[in-house]
Parts: C-alpha cells; sequence; structure tokens
C-alpha cells in the first residue's frame, strides 16, 4: 500500500493509496478557506421543529447564516430579538472576550499557570446560553467560558479557580478553566475529550424520565468527534429519543491538528447525524443571530418530544489552542483576517449599528466599564490568596470529597501530612 500526499495523490491511481490529510496553508502560505462550503445568508430555509430527519437531512450540509456581509438580518432564520436583548448579547460576547485577554496576561506575568481564550467563538456559548432556559443543563467543553458569563457568573468566582485559592470552587483539584457551577445548572468542565456527550444524554434521558420538559445540551470541539464516545452519545440520544441537544464546535483546529484529521474532509460534520436518525444542522458560528435562532429550534424541538438535535457550529479559533501553543508554528500566522465568516462581535456591532441600536461611543463606554469590572474583579480575587502569596487552601482538604466516610488508610495519610508539616 502507498501513502499519498497532496502532491503525489493519484500518481498510481490504479492502485489503492493511503491518504494523509493536509492542512490547506502551512506557516508563510497564503491561507486558504476555499474548502469551507458556504450557503448565502438567508438562503436556507426554516423547517417545522417536528419534521422528519429524512426531510431535512439536506440541512446538515448547508450552512445557516442570518448576518450578511453588509449587517442585514436575512432570511427565515431571524429571530428578530429585540433591541436590549441584543445589547444584552453584544455584552455577554465583549465581557467574555476582555475577560480572556486578561487572564491571558495574567499567565505570561505567571499569576496563574494555563489558561484558554474563547477568542472568535464568543457568539457560540452567548447566544446559546441567552436561546435557553436557566434550568437547562449544560455540559461545556473548555473554551465555553461565555455560558458562565451569560448565565451570571461572578468574574471572581472564575479567576479564583484560575488561581487555585481558598475561594476556589474546585478547592485546587482541577486546573484552570474546568469550572462547574452546580447552581447555574452548568456541569464540570473536564480535560477528557467528549466524556460530557453521553453525559448530557444520561441527564436528557433522566429528565424526559422524570416528565420534566428541561433539555441537556453539550458542546465538543471538532477534534473530539474522533472519540467512541461521540458514537456512543449519538446512538443512545437517537434510540431513546433523548431530549439533548450535542454541539460540535468545528473551529478548525484540534490543538495542532487540521479538523480533516477527524473526518472533515469527506462531509460536514453535522452529517454524521442523519445517519443515527438525528436532526442535524450546520450553522455560521461567527452570526449572534443564526446561532440563536438554531438554539431556539432545536430546544424546541426536544421540548416537544421529537428527539434530539446535532448542531456543527462553523467557527475558527482564532487564538492559540492555550497558552501552552504557539499557533504560529502550524498555521499562517495572520489567517483568522482572512475567515470568511469574519468577527462574532465586529458584525454583532455592524448589524446593531445598522438597526441604530448601538453607536460607537457607546462601544467604546461599554469597553471602558468592562475593562475596569475585570480589574477590580482581579483585586477581589487575589484577597482569597495567589500561586505564591496566602491565605492558602488547607492541605488536609486532599483528602475530602473521595468516599462518603474516610477510611482508615486515608485518615492516616492526612495525619501523616499535618505531622510532617506541623499542623499537628
Amino acid at each position: 500500500m502507498q501513502v499519498s500526499c497532496t502532491t503525489c495523490e493519484g500518481a498510481m491511481s490504479n492502485k489503492p493509496t493511503l491518504h494523509i490529510p493536509h492542512p490547506p496553508a502551512r506557516p508563510g502560505d497564503k491561507p486558504d478557506f476555499s474548502y469551507v462550503a458556504l450557503s448565502d445568508p438567508g438562503a436556507v430555509d426554516r423547517p417545522e421543529v417536528n419534521t422528519s430527519v429524512r426531510a431535512m437531512a439536506y440541512l446538515s450540509e448547508e450552512l445557516i447564516r442570518v448576518m450578511d456581509d453588509d449587517g442585514n438580518a436575512v432570511g427565515p432564520w431571524h429571530p428578530h430579538l429585540d433591541e436590549r436583548d441584543l445589547q444584552i448579547g453584544l455584552r455577554h460576547m465583549l465581557l467574555t472576550r476582555l475577560f480572556d485577554a486578561y487572564m491571558v496576561r495574567m499567565q505570561r506575568q505567571g499569576k496563574i499557570s494555563f489558561y484558554m481564550q474563547s477568542l472568535g467563538e464568543e457568539a457560540i456559548s452567548v447566544a446559546q446560553s441567552m436561546a435557553l432556559r436557566p434550568t437547562d443543563m449544560l455540559f461545556p467543553s473548555y473554551r465555553c467560558q461565555g455560558l458562565q458569563v451569560a448565565r451570571g457568573r461572578s468574574l471572581v468566582d472564575l479567576m479564583c479557580q484560575c488561581l487555585s485559592n481558598t475561594n476556589d470552587m474546585c478547592k485546587g483539584r482541577q486546573m484552570p478553566v474546568m469550572y462547574h457551577w452546580a447552581r447555574g445548572k452548568i456541569f464540570s468542565v473536564t480535560g477528557n475529550l467528549t466524556v460530557q456527550f453521553p453525559q448530557a444524554v444520561g441527564w436528557a434521558m433522566a429528565a424526559a424520565i422524570k416528565g420534566e420538559d428541561n433539555i441537556a445540551v453539550a458542546w465538543i470541539g471538532d477534534g473530539s468527534t474522533a472519540e467512541a464516545d461521540f458514537h456512543h452519545a449519538l446512538t443512545f440520544a437517537a434510540v431513546y429519543q433523548a431530549p439533548v441537544m450535542l454541539n460540535v464546535v468545528n473551529n478548525q483546529w484540534a490543538i495542532s491538528t487540521f479538523q480533516g484529521f477527524a473526518g472533515g474532509e469527506r462531509r460536514s460534520f453535522a452529517s454524521r447525524g442523519p445517519g443515527y436518525g438525528i436532526a442535524s444542522l450546520r450553522v455560521d458560528g461567527n452570526d449572534f443571530l443564526a446561532v440563536h435562532a438554531v438554539t431556539e429550534w432545536a430546544a424546541e424541538r426536544a421540548r416537544r418530544g421529537h428527539g434530539p438535535c446535532l448542531i456543527e457550529h462553523v467557527t475558527y479559533r482564532a487564538g492559540a489552542h492555550s497558552t501552552s501553543d504557539d499557533p504560529s508554528r502550524y498555521r499562517p500566522r495572520d489567517e483568522y483576517a482572512s475567515w470568511p465568516l469574519g468577527d462574532p462581535i465586529t458584525r454583532m456591532k455592524q448589524f446593531m449599528q445598522k438597526s441604530g441600536c448601538w453607536s460607537d461611543d457607546q462601544h467604546e463606554k461599554l469597553t471602558a466599564e468592562l475593562t475596569q469590572h475585570i480589574s477590580e474583579s482581579w483585586q477581589d480575587a487575589e484577597s482569597y490568596g495567589t500561586m505564591t502569596t496566602g491565605p492558602f487552601l488547607d492541605r488536609s482538604e486532599l483528602f475530602e470529597d473521595v468516599y462518603r466516610d474516610m477510611p482508615a488508610h486515608l485518615i492516616e495519610q492526612r495525619d501523616e501530612l499535618r505531622r510532617l508539616i506541623g499542623e499537628d
């Protein structure tokens, strides 16, 4: 068997070859997004929520868009949000972006150990959160901090988790950005990829058994679709018609691996849903209005007993995978500027300005207000301790929350630690 590449593929067309996916552009190349299949804004129809999976299978390949390049909202998916909701959505997205940027700076200054930002993907988590009910259960991935912001989580709480201080919700047991919020109905973020998909399906099945009309919503990246849990989740969701919304955030990169390695070259990720019997949509992830509309549609479908939905959000990871990553080593440095679907905040701002409910002056004032809020929140967070200054977490908590009743061997280890550090 012969291995093929982009330069030699087809050279021996009469024999089987092994295809190795290649990104369309590497460092130093001109960005190339010709592989991204686009539909015209407003061109994709909006079916009824009870439409059969077979009848709407084409929506897994089309791209649902509402905002056009001139800042107009067009087509049947236009959600017609009021002025107040638009302003709240823009505020949440801008706060998420400014918060991310601040935390990256704190990591670079050595004040936290690690961070992952959602630059370029803010519309997905914010618009979806706003389109859902507060009682719906969310199972996020590690680039969904907009869910926390949109549901009203204190930035101080998020910062304390990254600092692993005495106010850390995880008590120092998790790496930064692995938030959770029971009261806000947001499940724990995990570094183990894709586990949240079957967890969300299980939660949704339980809600249906109890006769509730709350739904579960989960997010993973394009690379995670290659994990077995993705297929396990779709199987259970389809068989039991669980009221769940499963989101694939296709930001083109799984760390340094192009989305083609997860199978994105042949068909869309959304196209995997109809094969399981799941309604599937492909949406412009940088279009706040389109994401909001698609989420409302999928949520209504699930609540009315018409089954689960798989949504692929076509977006671009504008920043590094994490503060441990250097994307200039594997993709063109200026690639985001050429992304055909633009920037979600810029597009939202343009739409609102054209609608007459926003201005440059308002935007500048909001940016200044949020920047000040973030700075003040950091000062509050530091009062609970930092990586180098107290107060510090009680070391004894290492042994708690593992068993309901602490077994003898853990009691012995805890007491030995106390003796070693002079606390006994």
